[in-house]
């Protein structure tokens, strides 16, 4: 790989941005591609669908041999609110290889014995996501209940482009939520990316189960990322 390319990679790996080195197999030459990039014809179709997968590979195609190797941000939930599903959903959610960080304002629940081990932040969202901003690489769960802390940080993962973004509470919860987003502004569009009720609808009864809808719904958007609603993966 000559220094350019090395360079031009660790920038994008420095702001958290995909991007795919893709390298003809018979001349040598690679070029980067940032993920949303167009590539013409089916080799564009190949680059797509390593971005979704993540996984590195030859192609062939009528335009011959490539070598794809792809390099993808940490995948990483942000879950707001220290409750019984996030205690649920936590260890779930590193099994599965998200990072995984807990913001709650309420030090009642943000305590390290109910979180041992989780990247715990007992402050509020706005304070927290100017350190540590979004981005199209992170889910958004706001499970507080509680608009006074959820409503920040689902209106930063809509701006943001945040890969995931869902909520908790009854469709007349929502209702009110939508109200509110749009007095700030977003469109219809925009608000509909929000997952409400937050997760698959699996029938869940209890915070472990929900925390697997959750999870499930998380990992179903990560890997359909990019794609026309219906369309697989």
């Amino acid at each position: 790989m000559d220094r350019n390319l090395l360079e031009r990679l660790n920038a994008a790996r420095a702001a958290r941005t995909a991007a795919a080195v893709v390298t003809d197999l018979v001349t040598g030459a690679g070029r980067l591609v940032l993920e949303g990039e167009s590539v013409a014809g089916e080799l564009g179709n190949e680059v797509a669908t390593r971005f979704r997968s993540g996984k590195a590979g030859v192609v062939d195609t009528g335009g011959g041999s490539h070598f794809i190797n792809v390099y993808l941000p940490p995948p990483r939930i942000v879950i707001i609110g220290a409750v019984h599903i996030s205690q649920a959903l936590c260890p779930m959610a590193r099994i599965a290889g998200f990072d995984v960080t807990v913001i709650d304002p309420r030090t009642a629940f943000a305590t390290p014995e109910r979180f041992e081990g989780v990247d715990l932040v007992a402050e509020w969202p706005e304070d927290v996501l100017k350190a540590r901003p979004l981005d199209a690489y992170t889910a958004v769960a706001a499970v507080t209940h509680d608009p006074k802390i959820d409503d920040f940080p689902l209106a930063e993962a809509l701006r943001t482009g945040c890969f995931y973004v869902g909520a908790l509470g009854s469709r007349k919860t929502h209702a009110k939520r939508v109200e509110r987003l749009a007095a700030e502004g977003f469109g219809p569009e925009q608000i509909g990316r929000i997952s409400a009720p937050i997760g698959l609808d699996i029938g869940a009864a209890n915070p472990g189960e929900i925390a697997v809808a959750v999870l499930a719904d998380i990992i179903g958007a990560f890997r359909r990322r990019g794609l026309a609603a219906g369309e697989a993966a």
